[in-house]
């Protein structure tokens, strides 16, 4: 009987989500329970602030005070993660942690799917869906994570940028 890890979310103090996530990762090397417990992520987003007129990134937890622990639970998993230096218990009713649901997991972006793509950076492209559908252009920039691309489109005689979804684009070929 082999079960599927989901993702539960731990709940920690507010500055010890690092310290947690190092010391679950300790645990789980030491104990050979990789196979359990699967991944521990932060999740963190780089945000851009300008001070003095100066712009600086910093990468900032978007739920401080919080942990994301992918493992198939059981009791050993479950005493391993809740008796973790730092970490207060999972989310969800005392005695039964909730594991998120397939569609907060996407929405939170925790998982990353591969997107294979037939066309790069410099290729041209055929817009397919949208308001610009049926006209052409040139990839400048592909950002798979949030799976849009940037495209250099020909309009009123003029080079225009558009930014599109990745599936309304195709290489002409």
């Amino acid at each position: 009987m082999s079960e599927e890890a989901k993702w539960y979310v731990v709940h920690t103090y507010s500055g010890y989500e690092n310290k947690v996530a190092s010391n679950l990762e300790k645990a789980i090397e030491n104990k050979s329970l990789g196979n359990m417990i699967q991944e521990v992520k932060i999740p963190t987003e780089i945000v851009t602030e300008i001070k003095d007129g100066k712009e600086k990134s910093t990468e900032r937890k978007i739920f401080p005070g919080y942990v994301l622990v992918k493992m198939i639970l059981n009791d050993k998993s479950w005493y391993i993660v809740r008796n973790t230096r730092g970490c207060t218990g999972f989310v969800g009713q005392s005695t039964k942690p909730l594991p998120l649901s397939p569609e907060e997991v996407k929405k939170l972006g925790v998982e990353t799917e591969n997107v294979e793509l037939a066309y790069n950076v410099g290729d041209v492209v055929s817009i397919i869906d949208g308001p610009l559908a049926n006209m052409t252009g040139t990839v400048t920039s592909i950002n798979k994570k949030t799976k849009k691309a940037y495209v250099n489109v020909s309009m009123f005689g003029r080079e225009t940028p558009a930014e599109l979804e990745l599936i309304q684009l195709k290489p002409v070929m």
